[in-house]
């Protein structure tokens, strides 16, 4: 069977959605790390042959037409985020129209969620929440003509149309059983990341999902994926985590440095653990030379943490902050203070590790105009390295979702798909989502023209192409 892995033109509105994080739309592009590991599970499947081919540079469906005239496919992968969702039923709804014997398969957490708009046509199948294992059973089913209800962990119409929802697959307990991601399918493309300035860029997994409880929170795609579906079929609980073994981490970092590339983003929901993992990966990443960066909590920065991540060769570290109001803090159950943060940021200045904050506004309504200039304070006087500011969004899913139905501050009346860096549909007893839009736009333009932030960032330049790059993302950032 030929399975093609495709990520459709932009087809609704100017900018395609991005799918690793799955909130926004692409600033600066980044590798689909999670659709990849899929890929290669699929290519170490017998008779199966894997193509690759991303047309989110298009804003038409010319190419996107042209290419599927002449190709053969059985089967359509498409990562669906919920940004995604309408764009992507629009072209396989050209995919039907050009191949209708073929099959499209959706992934990720907007098909997981809202099944029932994925299910639009009879040859749209969903594969809900963790994917690799139902992807493997699925393709031999549908290889073999067997009956679809057999695979676990997929929805499908049945023969009078409606849905049918089959049991959900168990969780994968030995991440070091998959394939490294098929990084070779992306044909020498090359990612470059801003804040490491290095070409050569990718990004890389060690865990899966995290055990907080904020309310608000949306992790990667992949174990957003896996949360909404392990929550809907276990009265609400979040997945256990899983992690990898330091060894398949060395053996993946081996084998990026032998192909050439320079520097690594780990985008684990919570990348710092403890003191010992973190020392192993250090280890290892000093040892192959790699810059990278990471994320984690504030609450798990230690002094011994903050050396070893400066002695490791780490360029950036996201710290997710939120707000500096401690009663926000306690009501969005973020299970740290403002004092911790404060404490965080100072070992990991001391230690010389770079330091981005990631901004929440709105998080609750306990946030107010006063609250969020006096957030907007106080990360600028901390002079960190950078700041992303983004505005809170009800997904369907989270606690908040439940908050915002409950208590009637969707402006929208029902959840539509926004981008956190640019829109709201919350409004608040003493905060509209329009202050909020207002708010965003001043906060970012107040800290990334600041003297501060430009004069820094024009010191870590090491050329022209960078300078240039990262110019771009900031030019999308601030004006879309």
């Amino acid at each position: 069977m030929k399975i093609s892995f495709v990520t459709p033109p932009v087809l609704i509105g100017k900018r395609p959605a991005e799918r690793s994080a799955g909130c926004t739309h692409v600033v600066y592009p980044i590798p689909n790390i999670y659709e990849l590991t899929v890929a290669a599970v699929v290519e170490a499947m017998e008779g199966c042959r894997v193509v690759y081919r991303d047309f989110s540079g298009c804003n038409d469906d010319r190419e996107w037409r042209q290419w599927l005239v002449g190709d053969d496919s059985d089967i359509y992968m498409v990562w669906m985020v919920n940004l995604s969702l309408k764009n992507d039923l629009l072209a396989t709804d050209i995919i039907h129209n050009v191949r209708p014997d073929s099959f499209v398969v959706f992934l990720g957490p907007g098909a997981t969620y809202f099944i029932a708009d994925a299910l639009s046509h009879h040859r749209n199948i969903v594969v809900r929440g963790e994917p690799e294992a139902t992807v493997q059973h699925l393709i031999k089913t549908l290889s073999q003509h067997d009956n679809l209800t057999k695979v676990e962990g997929i929805s499908f119409l049945g023969a009078d149309g409606s849905v049918v929802n089959n049991p959900p697959r168990q969780l994968i307990d030995d991440l070091d059983a998959l394939p490294f991601p098929a990084r070779h399918l992306l044909e020498g493309k090359r990612f470059h990341n801003p804040k490491l300035k290095k070409d050569g860029y990718t990004i890389a997994v060690t865990s899966r999902n995290c055990p907080f409880k904020c309310i608000y929170c949306v992790p990667s795609s992949l174990t957003f994926a896996r949360e909404i579906e392990h929550r809907r079929y276990n009265d609400g609980r979040k997945p256990r985590i899983v992690k990898r073994s330091l060894a398949s981490i060395d053996a993946e970092m081996k084998m990026l440095h032998e192909q050439g590339y320079k520097a690594v983003g780990f985008v684990d929901d919570n990348f710092i653990w403890d003191e010992e993992r973190t020392r192993g990966i250090c280890e290892i990443m000093r040892r192959y030379k790699l810059a990278w960066g990471c994320q984690a909590r504030v609450d798990a920065i230690t002094p011994t943490v903050a050396w070893l991540l400066k002695e490791g060769g780490c360029e950036y570290i996201d710290l997710g902050v939120e707000s500096f109001d401690d009663k926000i803090l306690a009501y969005i159950k973020k299970g740290i203070t403002s004092e911790q943060i404060y404490h965080a940021i100072d070992l990991l200045k001391q230690a010389g590790v770079p330091v981005k904050l990631n901004i929440l506004i709105g998080c609750c309504p306990l946030e107010t105009r006063q609250t969020v200039e006096h957030t907007l304070h106080e990360a600028k006087r901390l002079k960190v390295d950078q700041v992303m500011f983004n505005i809170v969004s009800p997904f369907p899913g989270t606690e908040f979702y439940k908050l915002c139905k409950e208590n009637g501050w969707l402006a929208t009346g029902e959840y539509e798909p926004t981008d956190v860096q640019r829109n709201s549909i919350v409004n608040f007893p003493h905060l509209s989502a329009r202050e909020m839009e207002q708010a965003l736009r001043r906060n970012n333009l107040s800290y990334f023209l600041s003297w501060h932030f430009v004069s820094y960032q024009i010191l870590r330049f090491k050329s022209l192409s960078e300078f240039s790059a990262a110019l771009k993302a900031l030019k999308i950032k601030l004006f879309g």
